[in-house]
């Protein structure tokens, strides 16, 4: 039964009216219109492969124009020529500037798309679990403890993030990864008492109205679901549309659904992806984290260290410092992965290393339950734990913080050292080993 719970902001918001602008409305975005012609072609060659879409609150209350292009929330948001390789750059490229069809743009589209490993980590083979024989579409069930749920209604979000490894689930059907099948949900995981954790993702589930959630969610208070002790949402809503928690208007039911999760004994955290301090500016954003946690969940925080956006190590310790002190808790710094426009913001892993020690060094304890960086990759996810030499060699220093065999979590392992590495398959064992311990067993899978 609902429980009517009212959660009221402490100050009253008169929120803008929500505005969204995708590729089509490029020429609309009115604060575009400083930068040179050239810029704007190059972005809508690249939107027209990779997804775009903003909001006029991240226009008006997060980008700093006159810091444009090198803004670091304009590049998280705008599409970037660096994001495309040359060859596939110049072919849309000279497509555009042919007064093409829609239909030409999306055939030359999805031939590129195809080229960049829309699903990493063999998210699309090995993750998707089977029930009554049949493969059960929108789940991903990759680690024991853990199902992923991609509901339907949430596989958009309020604006795009250009980084985004998920961004094949916004470019078309053909790509598209959901379910909208709550009892499907349900029925899994009813048989699989294994599992403590739902992770609902997207896109953005936030995204959805509150009675759309309330669908997948409500139920798992009965004592059936006894055995799922933590629901996760995760989210970009906190900055980069916080009125859903505030003043939209289901954000009173909202915050309702997350406090009967809470008092129904399951520990609910919003998975806040914040990817640089300026997205912590707006009192719109830091009411709604206040009004969260009013109700008993609990906000984790966690991004991909990217080029081009936030390889300031002191960003990150501020960062991590100032979410600390609004009560948040931050969770992992994730390096950035093997698809889409990973050419424009990887780095390499011995960067990656040197920026999150250096950002680390700074924090207290209370702000040290961050972990990283790490890459989820197709056995798990992979901690660069440091740089050494032993035993004459220089060697990265790696472990898994998860793993798809429970066994391999906390073992050591060594690679050799590569200063041009930037994910887990560039690179090779050290000490002459032919194999990582864990490679036989991960491709017999």
């Amino acid at each position: 039964m609902q429980q009517h719970v009212q959660i009221q902001p402490a100050e009253a918001f008169v929120p803008p009216r929500f505005t969204v602008y995708q590729h089509r409305q490029i020429d609309k975005i009115e604060a575009l219109h400083q930068l040179p012609e050239h810029m704007r072609f190059e972005m809508k060659v690249v939107a027209s492969v990779f997804p775009f879409r903003v909001n006029n609150f991240v226009i008006e209350e997060l980008i700093d124009w006159d810091k444009v292009p090198n803004d670091p929330v304009f590049q998280l948001t705008f599409p970037q020529r660096g994001m495309l390789d040359d060859e596939s750059y110049e072919q849309m490229a000279a497509l555009h500037r042919s007064n093409p069809s829609a239909e030409e743009v999306m055939t030359l589209a999805q031939e590129i798309r195809l080229k960049l490993n829309p699903h990493p980590a063999g998210q699309m083979e090995k993750n998707v679990p089977e029930l009554d024989g049949e493969r059960v579409e929108g789940i991903q069930h990759k680690y024991k403890e853990t199902v992923l749920f991609f509901p339907s209604q949430g596989q958009y979000c309020h604006s795009y993030c250009t980084f985004c490894f998920r961004w094949a689930q916004f470019v078309g059907k053909a790509t598209r990864f959901n379910n909208n099948d709550a009892e499907l949900l349900h029925g899994y995981l009813r048989e699989h008492t294994e599992v403590t954790d739902l992770l609902m993702t997207g896109g953005d589930p936030m995204v959805m109205r509150t009675i759309k959630l309330r669908g997948y969610l409500e139920k798992l208070k009965e004592p059936e679901f006894d055995h799922i002790r933590t629901i996760r949402i995760g989210t970009k809503s906190l900055t980069f549309w916080p009125y859903r928690y505030l003043t939209d208007p289901d954000a009173q039911d909202l915050l309702a659904l997350l406090k009967e999760l809470v008092d129904a004994g399951k520990h609910v955290s919003i998975m806040a992806h914040v990817n640089h301090k300026q997205e912590l500016r707006s009192p719109a954003t830091r009411e709604a984290i206040a009004l969260i946690r009013k109700t008993g969940a609990q906000i984790r925080t966690q991004a991909p260290l990217l080029n081009n956006i936030n390889t300031d190590p002191n960003m990150w310790a501020e960062m991590w410092k100032e979410q600390t002190q609004l009560g948040m808790i931050p969770y992992y710094m994730f390096i950035e992965r093997d698809t889409g426009a990973k050419r424009y913001f990887e780095l390499p892993l011995h960067k990656t290393w040197e920026t999150f020690r250096e950002a680390y060094k700074q924090i207290s304890g209370v702000s040290r339950t961050v972990r990283g960086p790490s890459m989820s990759a197709g056995p798990g996810k992979v901690e660069v734990s440091g740089v050494s030499e032993i035993a004459g060699e220089k060697v990265f220093v790696l472990r898994f913080i998860q793993a798809r065999n429970p066994d391999w979590v906390q073992r050591p392992f060594f690679a050799k050292y590569d200063e041009a590495a930037t994910w887990l398959d560039d690179l090779k064992p050290a000490f002459g080993e032919e194999k990582f311990f864990w490679e036989d067993e991960y491709n017999a899978m």
